[in-house]
């Protein structure tokens, strides 16, 4: 049964492959892992050559084969994306900086004072952008509307101000782990409860 322990390592070799492309597009990882794709290129070339006698392990072979196919397909088609600079999370992360940029070199308003509320008005950016964030990541926005979303960042911004008697609370979109989540940030915060 050494083959079927060689698809077992198979497995295990392109799964830990499609967590390091993952990585590499989400650009925690600087470079393309291509060492690890030509590993499981020449076994796959390997056992390309061996007739399987066996039913259930040439079912099994040409599952795993048609499943790495597809990812590898998926992996190069994104890769090209990226080169041409298309590629969906890539342009996100970009447009969110240069919002960023244009808010802080063009801000002129105010600050808010310590008795202003308006979260999600004060920055009516915050609420595309989450959506935007969230559906690139291929989070359920169906049910998120202006209205909830200022909701609860009304009801975290009261409790962060009185946990940290701060002034101001800005909130951001990060994307971590592949998910679109927000942060809050106090500003002016006079102690750490």
């Amino acid at each position: 049964m050494a083959f079927d322990e060689d698809l077992q390592v198979l497995e295990t070799k392109i799964k830990q492959l499609k967590l390091d492309y993952e990585q590499y597009f989400l650009g925690t990882r600087p470079r393309e892992p291509s060492q690890a794709r030509g590993e499981v290129q020449k076994l796959f070339a390997l056992h390309s050559q061996q007739p399987i006698q066996n039913t259930a392990l040439r079912f099994r072979y040409n599952s795993i084969q048609a499943r790495y196919f597809a990812l590898r397909r998926q992996w190069d088609e994104t890769q090209r994306k990226v080169e041409e600079g298309t590629y969906s999370r890539h342009v996100f992360k970009a447009n969110l900086h240069d919002r960023l940029r244009t808010q802080k070199g063009g801000d002129a308003s105010p600050k808010p004072t310590a008795n202003a509320t308006a979260v999600a008005p004060a920055e009516p950016d915050l609420f595309e952008a989450y959506r935007d964030a969230c559906r690139s990541t291929g989070q359920d926005v169906s049910n998120l509307t202006r209205e909830k979303l200022s909701t609860v960042l009304q009801k975290q911004e009261a409790a962060l101000r009185k946990q940290y008697a701060c002034s101001e609370v800005r909130f951001r979109v990060v994307v971590e782990d592949g998910k679109a989540r927000l942060k809050a940030q106090p500003i002016g915060a006079s102690k750490r409860a």
